[in-house]
């Protein structure tokens, strides 16, 4: 469903990155992981991913993370576990409580941060720092697609517990690119 839904791929870099880099490859996952199958499929595989991990709730920074991370609430429901699911703010609420992360998590929880992709690194490493700034015990990264740039080693100085449930490379073999 990634491949057919959420990877594109050129002979030429034709797709610009946020980075404002070009690449030959581009991956948006929001097709995927806000399609009702896909929804079921990834928040089964993320809760396979963090179900042994000791978290009680799963999230990242909104807007790639949340899904995914309600599909993984979602999920863990229906095979008798109580994970639940946070969104991290990319900008800090100006009114009523002023705080980074929305959602039924208190300081001293233990949680796995989730991303849909990673490139460098930069947007989960950012969902690290916010939560364990707001009290968020990080015990685990889980990304959707890693595009194999360096993001997932990045992703490990601040915690070594990080993993991709798909690469760019079985993207790319799968749907024979490679």
């Amino acid at each position: 469903m990634l491949l057919e839904k959420s990877f594109k791929y050129s002979e030429e870099p034709v797709f610009k990155l946020v980075s404002g880099r070009m690449s030959k490859f581009y991956v948006d996952c929001k097709p995927t992981t806000l399609h009702p199958r896909g929804m079921f499929l990834v928040g089964h595989l993320m809760y396979d991913a963090i179900v042994d991990a000791g978290v009680n709730a799963v999230g990242g920074l909104t807007f790639g993370a949340d899904p995914i991370a309600v599909a993984t609430a979602f999920a863990s429901e229906l095979r008798g576990g109580a994970i639940k699911a946070f969104s991290i703010r990319k900008e800090k609420k100006d009114h009523g409580i002023i705080k980074w992360v929305e959602g039924d998590v208190d300081p001293g929880t233990p949680v796995a941060i989730i991303d849909d992709v990673v490139t460098t690194g930069g947007s989960t490493v950012r969902a690290i720092r916010r939560a364990r700034e707001s009290g968020l015990e990080v015990f685990k990264v889980v990304i959707l697609v890693d595009r194999q740039e360096g993001g997932l080693e990045n992703i490990r100085k601040y915690i070594n517990d990080a993993t991709a449930v798909i690469t760019r490379d079985e993207l790319m073999e799968a749907g024979g690119f490679a």
